[in-house]
């Protein structure tokens, strides 16, 4: 039961790891519930919480998870979760904002952003479950880190770092002695008689719990740029009663469909881009302006992808900047203060300066 699981949920290997399974947390009757609520929600569109799957968010179960691997009670949701069917983003992939600069926020310190997920069907004897890369929470490339094929069952709860490379819909080998487990792009690479069965519907839900700090508030600032999420929260915002259920269930919510509701500058962003922060070689985007206005449509411009350039050390890029900066409020305050100096005064000294001024011969 959850209970126990929870009890024997080991903290110091969960932050060693970057992930945790946590077994039998939901019962075979609740798994079945939520397959008939992921189909429901997957006509209707939204976050977990504009559904019949709100209860997954409010059960305390993922909060009490959160709250022992964070070692804080303040956990944040902001409508970051979903129910997907058959998906397969097999690439590896981060979830959190800072995704290709070690020198970004994210990689300041520990990240206190998670992702949980429950799989509704069982992946110790099926292929399309999930993948990760053990430790990859702890390095900025998508490269390091052993690949496994995570061996669920039906009802257990995943917890994994926002910082972690992962990848779905995997390939399970039959031979449980096989030497490694497949990588996500040899999907198609073994015989058919070498790879576990798919089930014909794979269900999955995913949800996004953090502590309430600055990595939150960086996370939910950077989905606001996301086309995918942005129009979800648009059509579906909170009300009322889902704000104090959400509360109830020991939840710190940032009401995001409300800030995005009629900001032109949301949702722009299709994929993925770096997102800016003081001291980035890059500077700052510029505001996104409405530019053309029609019956019934309005036209945004959208800045371009930018390739990154070579990276400099924070230290000595932010150096760099605040050096520029002083010696532009400097120079502007001398400016300042001889622009201000009565015009008599400024005379005398301009004609004492002439004086001691050594004539050419």
């Amino acid at each position: 039961m959850f209970e126990q699981a929870l009890a024997d949920l080991d903290v110091e290997k969960f932050w060693r790891d970057g992930y945790a399974l946590l077994p039998a947390a939901y019962t075979d009757d609740e798994v079945e519930t939520m397959r008939q609520q992921a189909r429901e929600h997957n006509q209707r569109g939204g976050e977990l919480a504009a559904g019949p799957l709100r209860h997954v968010l409010t059960d305390r179960r993922m909060v009490q998870v959160s709250q022992k691997l964070l070692g804080t009670d303040d956990i944040i949701y902001g409508g970051d979760s979903s129910a997907t069917i058959n998906g397969k983003i097999r690439a590896w992939h981060k979830d959190n904002t800072d995704r290709e600069d070690p020198d970004a926020p994210d990689w300041d310190d520990r990240y206190t952003q998670l992702r949980f997920g429950i799989y509704l069907q069982d992946h110790t004897e099926h292929t399309g479950g999930l993948n990760l890369k053990v430790g990859s929470h702890d390095i900025c490339d998508l490269t390091s880190g052993k690949t496994i094929y995570v061996r669920n069952r039906p009802g257990d709860l995943l917890v994994w770092s926002m910082r972690m490379t992962h990848s779905g819909a995997g390939t399970l080998l039959k031979d449980p002695n096989a030497p490694r487990d497949p990588e996500p792009h040899e999907w198609n690479a073994f015989p058919d008689d070498e790879v576990a069965p798919a089930h014909d519907e794979r269900m999955a839900v995913f949800v996004h719990f953090g502590a309430n700090d600055k990595h939150a508030d960086r996370y939910l600032d950077y989905l606001k740029t996301r086309t995918y999420i942005v129009n979800g929260w648009r059509k579906h915002p909170f009300t009322p009663e889902v704000l104090a259920e959400l509360a109830a269930g020991g939840l710190t919510v940032r009401d995001m469909p409300s800030e995005v509701m009629d900001d032109k500058r949301a949702g722009l962003n299709e994929k993925w881009q770096p997102f800016w922060y003081p001291g980035m070689a890059e500077p700052e985007p510029k505001v996104i302006e409405k530019i053309v206005e029609a019956p019934a449509k309005t036209v945004y411009v959208e800045r371009a992808p930018y390739q990154a350039p070579p990276r400099q050390g924070f230290v000595k890029r932010y150096g760099r900047a605040t050096k520029r900066r002083l010696t532009g409020v400097l120079k502007g305050a001398r400016q300042g203060w001889r622009d201000a100096e009565p015009k008599a005064r400024r005379a005398a000294r301009e004609a004492a300066a002439k004086e001691q001024t050594p004539q050419a011969m």
